[in-house]
């Protein structure tokens, strides 16, 4: 996406940057958290690992809920899906994933967890250690839906969607929750699954359920891994009937017979990756089966949707995001901080229609969201209409009783607003570091007032509206609070459709 967008003004992050890694502890960046759960089924305590959104992000809104992704071997594989989540649903205002919650399970006995059947040793390389506990697929499974599941829902704020990853005996998991299990995920992604496993038999199972079940909504993507002898080609492979390519023919076999029967309605798809081991595979997988499974996501915006001064754009929105909501079977709404972005940026250039309407539809979207209140309010008011202005403010009130938007209301009612003179502005004046930034902020008073600036940007004035805080003229959602100590200021904190933001005074 290319569009012209403000990189850095004074205080102001525009709301489409990314503060990947937000979340801090005594300086450690943090992308998750370990979590004991007892089984009653398995009869054990399990650990999970547990990523939430507002992690890696500085807009939280504890009204929104998520997708929740169920990673096996999670702790194998943790970071690099938590890294492609955060990456693909938080870069911009144009993301191609929805922000999810994501659930790495780790292991106890792996071999009894994933796999569904019990065997003898079923290769000559594995002894029977190997196979002794082998079998517990239906238990871990139960597991997941009747303990873990409810836990997850009980703690955190979930959507009624959710995506199983496994890979190798993780992936046969997979390929079993899809053939006997069908209404515990909606998407599955199985990396070079085992599906050699008991002698095939598993495999036999799995092509006679998956013809006979019916997946009107289900989404399945399968990555092969090249585990072929050195200088065995794929067409010498399928002819061949040696343990050594007993893997990968297992897969492929799985791979052309979903291929052969779309009546199942599967939504399906896979790829071969000539370059990748089983042990490389699992990364690309990832990728591409997050990408497969939400292809509907991203939305297809342009730069003369961006330069277009009607209001055409919010149509566009409405129907994408009426399409999305229709595929995870629950109401999915575009990004408030960034829809708020486009009718800042609307309003700015005097495309007052566009403007209303993106104003407009984050206050349908979001009706216990103060900053979207106060956003159309705002833009009220620059059309004079001051009843409908006051009527968003107290809306806004109700939900939080902030000094800013009572500022703007007393204003607007003809009552006494909060003040501060020149000299007891001069308190705030200096040069500020921005934690996570290398800009230095500014701050200056003249004309009367309390002025910001960084280095090439325009200069903004902050408007007081109780001691030590102050907010931005003619922008909404900001709140700056300064910190003093002995009665001088040592920093501030912005807080901001975007995030929060915390400065020191330089010294």
């Amino acid at each position: 996406m290319n569009i012209r967008m403000k990189k850095l003004s004074l205080i102001m992050l525009t709301s489409v940057l990314t503060m990947a890694g937000r979340a801090q502890n005594d300086n450690n960046i943090v992308i998750g958290k370990m979590e004991k759960v007892y089984s009653n089924i398995l009869g054990e305590q399990r650990m999970i690992w547990i990523y939430t959104p507002d992690m890696t992000s500085n807009n939280h809104d504890p009204n929104l809920h998520y997708p929740v992704l169920y990673l096996l071997d999670g702790n194998v594989h943790f970071h690099s899906v938590v890294g492609l989540v955060q990456q693909l649903s938080q870069a911009n205002g144009n993301t191609v994933l929805p922000e999810m919650i994501i659930v790495g399970i780790t292991n106890t006995d792996r071999i009894r967890d994933l796999t569904p059947t019990h065997v003898e040793s079923d290769l000559p390389e594995m002894d029977s250690n190997f196979s002794r506990t082998s079998g517990g697929g239906n238990n871990f499974m139960a597991f997941i839906e009747k303990e873990l599941m409810p836990h997850i829902d009980s703690l955190y704020p979930t959507a009624p969607y959710n995506v199983l990853i496994g890979h190798s005996f993780g992936g046969l998991t997979v390929m079993d929750a899809l053939a006997n299990h069908t209404k515990i995920f909606n998407a599955c992604i199985a990396i070079d699954p085992s599906m050699w496993y008991d002698h095939e038999h598993f495999l036999a199972e799995t092509e006679k359920k998956l013809s006979e079940n019916k997946y009107n909504t289900t989404r399945l993507y399968m990555g092969i891994a090249n585990t072929l002898p050195q200088g065995m080609t794929l067409t010498q492979m399928k002819k061949d009937k040696s343990d050594a390519t007993r893997h990968i023919r297992s897969i492929f076999e799985l791979d052309a017979f979903l291929k052969a029967n779309p009546q199942n309605l599967l939504k399906y798809a896979s790829s071969y990756y000539k370059e990748d081991s089983h042990v490389s595979v699992p990364m690309a997988g990832e990728y591409d089966g997050l990408r497969f499974i939400f292809d509907y996501y991203r939305i297809n915006l342009t730069e003369k949707d961006f330069a277009d001064t009607t209001d055409a754009i919010v149509g566009k929105y409405k129907k994408h995001y009426g399409i999305v909501s229709g595929q995870m079977g629950y109401k999915i709404s575009p990004p408030e901080p960034f829809i708020n972005y486009l009718g800042n940026n609307a309003l700015e250039n005097s495309n007052y229609k566009k403007a209303e309407g993106l104003f407009k539809m984050n206050v349908e979207n979001y009706p216990n969201s103060v900053n979207a209140y106060n956003a159309y309010a705002d833009f009220l008011v620059t059309q004079k209409d001051t009843v409908n202005a006051i009527l968003n403010y107290r809306k806004a009130l109700i939900l939080n009783d902030n000094a800013n938007t009572k500022r703007k209301l007393n204003s607007l009612e003809g009552k006494e607003t909060f003040t501060l003179k020149e000299p007891e502005l001069r308190k705030y004046a200096g040069m500020f570091n921005i934690e996570g930034f290398t800009a230095i902020v500014l701050l200056q008073v003249k004309n009367g007032g309390l002025w910001s600036s960084v280095s090439g940007q325009h200069e903004t004035e902050l408007i007081p509206v109780s001691p030590d805080t102050f907010t931005l003229k003619n922008a909404s959602g900001y709140t700056i609070s300064f910190q003093l100590e002995e009665g001088k200021v040592t920093g501030f904190t912005s807080v901001q459709p975007n995030g929060i933001f915390k400065a020191h005074l330089k010294s």
